[in-house]
């Protein structure tokens, strides 16, 4: 009897009005509206949303998708690797060295595996486990800087360099406050920082609660102090600061007097995004796979399907295809590394 081929196969996991949807397993993943049972890849607000009856993560990442999710959310968890019969699949997760806990999803049924990488980046991150290549036959991929123009620096060098801004501005007397995503940037940032120094920085409310659920994994950090915990008037000359994009502009930033800004990016590798925000300084730091990271993963993977979901899916999927790679977008609602 003729085996049919993966073009032929019904998919095993398809695009629902509810998310990503594997029928032979009942479940979803990731998905943007509440289901009966989740698969969550990690704790980013695009990928884990609340509501759902019960959610199945990656243990590394248990701490923070309880905080995404809320207290009373059901959430069970695997270790990386750990194999579980959902339905008629068999599920596990793998490192995406995205942030803490972060896991590509492996779903096999009757000898077909898929992976949903979720967000996934291959350079080294203190905080996180390293990226793991898994085989599969189709490969979901996401596409956040899928342009070629997208390369990143060694992360230490960017920490040395933030170092050096910092230390300009102690000598200049003013403060120095750096934005960065909440979760995953911030704590990475701490984490590079804390092997170049041992001086505490101050961190604004929504970036101190996701730092303690990493000291809680276990994650080396420089010290920090709540910036809202400080004594009323006090001078922030000489202090670096970590705040969400989201507090520049603010009321907020008035208790630091005299302050430089910077901003730490993948987006920062275009100097115009820079200059467009009004930072004084930009550090391309990013959290997702560049250019040449996202090809050789999918060289990597051997899939004989890509399917390319959230960033630049269409320049990606022609470049794939134009190399002979059976490629194609795949619309979601996942946001990548934002760019606010």
């Amino acid at each position: 009897m003729a085996t049919a081929t993966h073009q032929e196969r019904t998919p095993l996991v398809s695009v629902t009005p509810r998310g990503l949807y594997c029928e032979a397993g009942n479940f979803h993943i990731d998905p943007w509206r509440p289901v009966e049972r989740a698969l969550v890849t990690h704790a980013h607000g695009d990928h884990a949303r609340s509501g759902s009856q019960r959610y199945l993560g990656a243990a590394p990442g248990r701490g923070l998708l309880q905080r995404r999710l809320g207290a009373d959310a059901v959430i069970d968890t695997l270790e990386y690797g750990e194999a579980l019969r959902v339905g008629d699949t068999t599920v596990s997760f793998h490192p995406a060295g995205h942030v803490l806990g972060s896991a590509q999803i492996r779903v096999e049924h009757r000898g077909e595996v898929w992976v949903i990488s979720g967000d996934y980046k291959r350079t080294p991150d203190p905080t996180c486990a390293p990226f793991e290549v898994v085989r599969c036959h189709t490969f979901i991929t996401e596409a956040t800087f899928g342009l070629p123009i997208y390369r990143w620096d060694d992360p230490r060098l960017v920490a040395q360099d933030i170092l050096r801004w910092w230390d300009a501005n102690r000598e200049a007397g003013r403060s120095a406050v750096l934005f960065c995503y909440a979760l995953g940037k911030a704590q990475r940032l701490l984490a590079e920082l804390g092997r170049l120094t041992d001086r505490p920085a101050y961190v604004h409310g929504a970036v101190n609660g996701l730092v303690t659920a990493y000291r809680e994994a276990g994650i080396a950090m420089l010290p920090t102090q709540l910036v809202s915990e400080t004594e009323k008037g006090m001078s922030f000359a000489g202090a670096l600061v970590l705040a969400p994009p989201s507090a520049a502009g603010s009321t907020w930033m008035r208790r630091f007097g005299e302050a430089e800004t910077g901003f730490a990016s993948g987006w920062m590798r275009v100097r115009g995004n820079r200059r467009r925000r009004g930072h004084d300084r930009g550090f391309v730091l990013s959290d997702h796979a560049d250019w040449p990271d996202l090809l050789r993963t999918v060289a990597d993977t051997r899939a004989e399907k890509v399917l390319v979901t959230h960033g630049y899916t269409d320049p990606l999927s022609r470049y794939l295809r134009e190399r002979g790679v059976d490629a194609s977008p795949l619309a979601t609602p996942f946001e990548g590394e934002a760019e606010d």
